[in-house]
């Protein structure tokens, strides 16, 4: 089936007219997008806001050559019409999936192998809550951090849809899990969750935390999104061989660290972006988290800690939302067409 054999030919899409606040995300009637070869129409039920969507609306996320200009990396929904080369089987099947931007819409296309089948133990809402974190949290916490069984890390944004993921991901896995939050609500809700530790960051200094907590030993992970002069007291926290991972940086592009201290605890600083990665490293995540975290979806095991959902038409409350920081996992816009 193309997009021609689809009922409808326009579609309501939020859009971004201007770099600014929340209001500037705008309801728009355009064209479907049409499926290029390897992509698949997805009649979208859900879609997951994230921090990116917020970033690029703001202006300071640039949208990638060829991809949407309309936010939304990630969604759930019915596969309506298939792209050339894409398997027939995938006609009719229930999906989510980390698209390449355009998510906030009626219908969103993306990779056939960017897309994950939606299990009975999952709703619409759930399954459009995990790509972008599964995806981010698998790609750097086990790919670039090599986090191992009863290894530590600590996770920044305890709360947020990541750092909720990092706990659960992470516990399933073996982990011990240390947070840091921005109240004691969160806290509490984080260990909840199962984070083995939480720090108010606002009240207590977490560098002298995990030194408590780790008996002076310090953490062989960090999954870090704050960046800025939290990279320095992060190395603080490493043990020797430690591996830092910054995911985001929204307390600031710059740090300040000791370069002797990186040599003499022989410490590893990486990160990633998602959205800027090849198709094809996607496409290898994806099969990854098929074989290695899939299983633990579809038996009900793993997921996502849901905040609040918001109609696609509200939009711009859901972005207000998130950027008041009151949020406890993932915030959703539900899409009915």
């Amino acid at each position: 089936m193309t997009v021609s054999e689809v009922l409808q030919s326009e579609m309501t899409a939020i859009a971004i007219t201007e770099p600014g606040g929340p209001d500037v995300l705008q309801p728009q009637t355009m064209a479907l997008p049409e499926p290029a070869a390897g992509e698949v129409l997805i009649k979208v039920a859900a879609a997951g806001v994230n921090r990116p969507d917020v970033i690029q609306r703001m202006g300071f996320y640039p949208v990638p050559p060829g991809a949407s200009p309309l936010p939304g990396l990630e969604v759930s929904g019915t596969v309506v019409a298939l792209g050339q080369g894409v398997e027939p089987e995938w006609m009719g099947r229930k999906v989510c999936a980390l698209t390449n931007g355009g998510g906030y819409a009626e219908f969103c296309v993306a990779p056939a192998t960017q897309c994950l089948s939606v299990p009975d133990s999952l709703t619409m809402a759930e399954a459009a809550a995990l790509p972008e974190t599964i995806f981010t949290v698998w790609g750097n916490l086990f790919n670039r951090g090599f986090a191992r069984e009863d290894e530590t890390v600590l996770v920044h944004g305890g709360t947020s849809g990541i750092g909720t993921m990092a706990i659960m991901l992470g516990k399933l896995v073996g982990l011990n899990v240390i947070v840091t939050c921005g109240s004691d609500q969160k806290c509490t809700a984080a260990k909840t969750i199962g984070a083995d530790h939480a720090i108010n960051y606002k009240t207590q200094d977490f560098v002298e935390e995990i030194k408590k907590i780790t008996g002076g030993q310090g953490v062989e992970i960090i999954l870090d999104m704050v960046a800025g002069d939290y990279v320095q007291r992060n190395l603080d926290c490493l043990k020797e061989d430690g591996r830092h991972v910054t995911i985001a940086v929204q307390g600031g592009l710059k740090a300040e660290i000791n370069m002797a201290q990186v040599m003499m605890k022989r410490l590893t600083l990486t990160g990633t972006t998602l959205r800027p990665q090849s198709a094809e490293r996607k496409a290898l995540l994806c099969d990854e988290i098929y074989r290695y975290v899939w299983p633990d979806v579809e038996a009900g095991r793993l997921k996502p800690v849901m905040d609040e959902s918001f109609p696609l038409a509200d939009a711009a409350k859901a972005h207000a939302h998130m950027e008041s920081g009151d949020h406890i996992g993932k915030i959703i816009l539900t899409v009915d067409s």
